[in-house]
């Protein structure tokens, strides 16, 4: 295919599919094996420093917050990260964990723009940042998955998203006309927080999906945060809405309130209190080392940061919610 346009972003973590492929055959057991563990056993054995690491959906919707806690904590370095976020990755960058980004957007909403992302950037400390549209990152999953290099798509077309990522336009062999040729990503490690999973690793998602039928397929590593850990009998009984099956998973971690400060549909609101917290002590450097202090280095684990927070403040978010329904 003749090749009009490139753009100008690095292939952060170039996929070698073949590699991927023969790592699922070899390293991805099918049998039904136990997998519960605590975040800090999940994070200690499979997240390491200069890892290409993701977390899925976006917003405050359904982040892994207990796992991306946790990699802090743990002090995890020289991090690739993939992904498009808001507390989650804001957290790893005023921590100083990462080091490139291929991402879609880092912001904080009705809150604003990121400061620790800034910060980072212009300090140098990230030192590169590739960009990617919403849909653009999706189907570059959906590609791992698919065990092709790249999807085609007309998405991000004439835009600076596509100047600024590591996509190919290209003359259509059939048609002529312009094509995106949207890159396959494969991480190493995957975080996705769900709301019930059994010990084996299937898992079920209520609401939106987001994108975690692709990156779940598209993870060397795939850690599992769930609200609930149920038996596998309740995961049978509705096996169309298991997201996420069991050989694809290597940790189950159990985190009730595992998104807080982000919210969790049909379970608890987001902490829109806590949000502000971090969207203040983020603009400084000196203060965003507090608010680590406070809610991560001091902290021994998930259930010392719930009781930090309070039972009665999670129980009126998950009023809150549903108030909404």
């Amino acid at each position: 295919m003749h090749i009009i346009e490139s753009g100008i972003g690095e292939l952060i973590h170039p996929p070698d599919l073949d590699a991927f492929r023969q790592w699922n055959r070899e390293k991805k057991s099918r049998a039904l094996l136990d997998k519960v563990m605590t975040e800090e056993e999940a994070v200690a054995r499979f997240v390491y420093d200069g890892c290409y690491i993701g977390t899925e959906l976006y917003g405050t919707v359904r982040c892994p917050m207990t796992l991306v806690r946790e990699v802090v904590r743990q002090g995890k370095q020289d991090l690739r990260v993939a992904g498009q976020g808001v507390t989650e990755l804001d957290l790893w960058l005023g921590a100083g964990l990462v080091k490139t980004l291929d991402i879609t957007y880092i912001g904080l909403e009705v809150f604003g723009v990121s400061s620790a992302l800034r910060r980072a950037v212009e300090s140098g400390q990230v030192e590169k940042v590739v960009e990617w549209s919403n849909g653009g990152i999706t189907w570059r999953f959906k590609a791992a998955s698919m065990g092709v290099p790249f999807i085609p798509a007309r998405a991000m077309l004439g835009t600076d998203t596509l100047k600024y990522s590591a996509a190919k336009v290209v003359e259509c062999p059939f048609t002529g006309v312009k094509v995106c040729l949207i890159p396959a990503l494969i991480l190493d490690v995957g975080l996705i927080h769900v709301h019930r999973a059994d010990r084996y690793g299937n898992a079920q998602i209520e609401g939106i999906s987001g994108f975690a039928f692709e990156m779940s397929r598209a993870c060397k590593r795939l850690i599992i945060s769930a609200e609930e850990i149920v038996d596998s009998e309740v995961i049978r009984r509705a096996p169309d809405r298991t997201m996420i099956p069991y050989y694809l998973v290597d940790a189950v971690v159990h985190a009730p309130y595992g998104a807080h400060p982000g919210e969790m549909v049909y379970c608890y609101a987001r902490d829109e209190e806590q949000l502000r917290e971090w969207v203040s002590a983020s603009r400084a450097e000196e203060s965003t080392q507090v608010y680590l202090d406070k809610y991560v280095h001091n902290l021994a684990d998930h259930q010392a940061y719930l009781d930090l927070v309070g039972r009665e403040r999670l129980e009126t978010l998950r009023a809150e919610e549903e108030d909404r329904r």
